[in-house]
């Protein structure tokens, strides 16, 4: 008999998924370039080259031309995308670390750890996201890690009501009330038996927590509430763009940072979209396209 698409391994399901694999393949790439092609270019994204002048276009020096200061932007965009998949990818980790023990002891306990969680999880939620964001960092100070806290604490919410609505589900389960029979400690029963259970779309939403907080840092980067150069960032180098001169005239200047910016937010979701693929078998979204 042949393998089913039940049989086989999240992995193995995860890799027959093109869309999902070729996303994985471009992210892993942009992740390498951003980290490794700057130290083997040798290049410095704050030194300013005023033989080449301010604002150049590209040209075999500086293949994607200065800035207003002079300095190389190929050198910024690598640097940028150190900043915004770090701010990305941390600030995810940081809201699922926080989300997935709430969200477990508010479907588990329930009670008074129920009420104050889910309370507290609908506070966050009533204040626009955008508004709370910009006075957190305003408060707290515009710095990569400042950027990533305040966005990490802010996203646990949505993460921590999926883990409840699944935790509520499983408490009653026949292995859960065994290992309760069986006088295993809470702490035991959640590490064990419940937390392998509910974890599985906590790994579908990171990649898509990572995209929108990148479009969260290149929001506030944008406005002057982000990332301040000269630390280099996507969100500050499309800043240039809202210059109406820049805009028309310097496309080299904003578009790659821009593009860049797409196409990691469209790779973290068909990652995401492919995960959901392969840890809920059952699901194929594949059969449900038209």
């Amino acid at each position: 008999m042949g393998e089913t698409r039940l049989d086989r391994s999240p992995w193995a399901r995860f890799r027959v998924d093109r869309r999902a694999m070729a996303c994985l393949i471009v992210l892993c790439l942009e992740v390498l370039a951003v980290l490794l092609l700057p130290l083997v270019l040798d290049l410095e994204p704050n030194v300013s080259d005023l033989e080449a002048g301010f604002w150049a276009p590209p040209s075999a020096e500086h293949l994607l031309g200065t800035d207003d200061v002079g300095r190389d932007l190929l050198a910024r965009l690598f640097s940028g995308g150190r900043v915004s998949l770090f701010i990305g990818l941390t600030s995810a980790a940081i809201s699922a670390a926080v989300g997935v023990p709430l969200g477990l002891l508010a479907g588990y306990r329930r009670g008074a750890w129920e009420f104050w969680i889910m309370r507290l999880a609908d506070i966050f939620q009533t204040f626009p996201s955008i508004v709370l964001v910009l006075c957190l960092v305003t408060v707290v100070g515009p710095s990569a890690s400042n950027i990533v806290l305040v966005l990490g604490l802010l996203g646990w919410t949505g993460i921590a009501r999926l883990v409840y609505g699944n935790t509520l589900a499983v408490r009653e389960r026949e292995y859960v009330l065994a290992a309760k029979a069986l006088g295993a400690r809470t702490g035991t029963i959640l590490r064990r038996n419940v937390l392998p259970n509910v974890v599985s779309p906590v790994w579908c939403s990171i990649p898509l927590r990572a995209g929108r907080a990148i479009l969260s840092e290149s929001s506030l980067s944008f406005l002057g509430f982000g990332i301040r150069t000269p630390q280099a960032s996507w969100g500050n180098m499309i800043q240039y763009a809202s210059n109406l001169t820049v805009l028309t005239t310097r496309p080299w200047v904003w578009v790659p940072p821009g593009l860049c910016i797409i196409l990691t937010v469209l790779c973290l979701a068909g990652i995401g979209d492919g995960l959901r693929d392969a840890l809920d078998p059952r699901f194929d979204s594949r059969r449900s396209r038209p």
